[in-house]
């Protein structure tokens, strides 16, 4: 696994920090979807909330995605951001990560917000690349 710093951590985790996570079906097909709830620690494991969506079904055939998070707004080609890429380790529909992102959501948006919340899944950071990148990598 990665290992980050707390300053990098920090930025991701920022309230009120949004992001686009993309991931594809065991076909190819594309999805990307808006979420708030990612949290990193220093480890490179980011930890998330979901409901029962296409998001999700895609984690359970293909286990590759991106999320995609930038600094501030308005967004240009100098707007600091980046993108992680990562691996699902685990889906928990029932159990302690998935107890515990409802009950970080029900803090940061609300009981109604957390009872929608139907599984805490769990990524391996692979690498990571900023917003903007021109090289090959």
């Amino acid at each position: 696994m990665a290992e980050f710093d707390e300053d990098f951590v920090n930025s991701i985790n920022r309230p009120g920090r949004v992001g686009v996570l993309a991931t594809a079906s065991a076909d190819g097909k594309p999805n990307a979807a808006y979420f708030g709830s990612p949290r990193l620690d220093v480890e490179g494991k980011l930890v998330m909330g979901m409901m029962e969506n296409r998001s999700l079904a895609n984690l359970e055939a293909n286990p590759y995605a991106v999320f995609f998070t930038v600094q501030g707004a308005p967004v240009g080609f100098t707007t600091p951001g980046w993108r992680l890429y990562l691996e699902c380790k685990q889906i928990d529909r029932e159990g302690e990560v998935l107890a515990q992102v409802k009950k970080a959501i029900a803090k940061a948006a609300g009981e109604q917000a957390a009872a929608g919340i139907k599984a805490g899944v769990v990524f391996e950071v692979t690498k990571v690349r900023p917003l903007v990148d021109m090289s090959k990598g």
